[in-house]
């Protein structure tokens, strides 16, 4: 929806420095707490201070806007956006991701607080690029790109969103067991647990993986060959999923450990685990189903996706 009576809605996270004051009730023993520790308590308070100044500058901006609400990532489980907001995101890349989750085709800007504490694919702009980029948006006057997202539906009826990737295995370092069904392959597996990544997360956890694994094998077979790895773009129709660490024995096997996820070719698992199963998403292990014996989820690409502002 063009308009300019458009709603802006300011996602902001608690830095590290207010995390520590939650837990030790003030900045006095939070700084006792770290230099007990030997660590650096005016890092701590440089980060504050400076993610401080980039909230007082989007706020001011979005004060002379007009309609705007702020609210904190810990609150975004129970908040319902409306379908013509405009989301405002200062963090980093995983406040970006966390909050697309929620999000059904409203635009989304990431901005970074300290270029120069903070990289991010998912940050374009800093907080003096809001005020003439916010009207711009709400006219849809600003490019954008579509970013496919990863969806777990569990046969007990939970449902996960990623943006980046899913973990699917176990809460702890223990094996993971299950069975795995792509077309018509299906074998029963043991291994670490996998990982199912998006476009957008193929640049990230999945790289690691892949990359880690064509070195190992290279050392087996071609240690002079130069491996390749070319990530799948934000907006691919497709997921791509890896097991990690899978091991063979005599009940479980290690061949369908790497592969496509599209509409045609959903990925099935089904769980083996009596306890402590979890699929997490975007490397927020507190953000997690249940996924232990007797059910099954079935993972694919999701309808909803991501519009982020570029």
């Amino acid at each position: 929806m063009a308009t300019a009576e458009r709603k802006v809605v300011l996602i902001t996270r608690r830095t590290r420095l207010e995390e520590l004051v939650a837990k030790y009730h003030s900045v006095a023993q939070a700084r006792f707490y770290l230099e007990h520790l030997g660590a650096d308590f005016s890092d701590y308070l440089a980060e504050h201070e400076t993610y401080a100044a980039a909230k007082r500058a989007v706020t001011t901006a979005l004060e002379a806007h007009g309609r705007y609400q702020a609210i904190d990532r810990g609150f975004l489980t129970n908040f319902m956006f409306a379908p013509d907001d405009v989301v405002v995101a200062l963090g980093q890349d995983g406040l970006v991701a966390n909050t697309m989750k929620y999000l059904d085709g409203q635009p989304i800007i990431g901005v970074n607080p300290d270029r120069y504490r903070w990289d991010g694919i998912l940050l374009p702009f800093e907080p003096r690029d809001v005020s003439a980029l916010v009207p711009e948006v709400m006219l849809d006057q600003v490019a954008h790109k579509v970013v496919t997202m990863a969806e777990a539906s569990l046969s007990d009826g939970q449902r996960l969103l990623a943006v980046n990737d899913l973990f699917i295995g176990p809460k702890s370092h223990t094996s993971a067991h299950y069975e795995i069904e792509l077309g018509e392959r299906k074998e029963v597996q043991s291994s670490s647990g996998l990982i199912v990544s998006t476009g957008l997360g193929s640049t990230a956890w999945m790289k690691s993986v892949v990359m880690g694994s064509l070195a190992i094998a290279s050392e087996f077979a071609h240690p002079a060959r130069t491996q390749s790895y070319a990530p799948a773009p934000w907006d691919a129709s497709f997921l791509q999923f890896a097991v990690r660490e899978p091991f063979p024995s005599r009940s479980s096997h290690a061949t369908l450990v790497f592969g496509r996820v599209d509409s045609e070719h959903q990925l099935k698992l089904r769980s083996f685990m009596p306890e402590s199963g979890v699929i997490f998403s975007d490397g927020i292990e507190s953000d997690y189903v249940s996924f232990n014996s007797g059910v099954e989820a079935t993972i694919g690409v999701a309808k909803q996706s991501g519009k982020v502002i570029v």
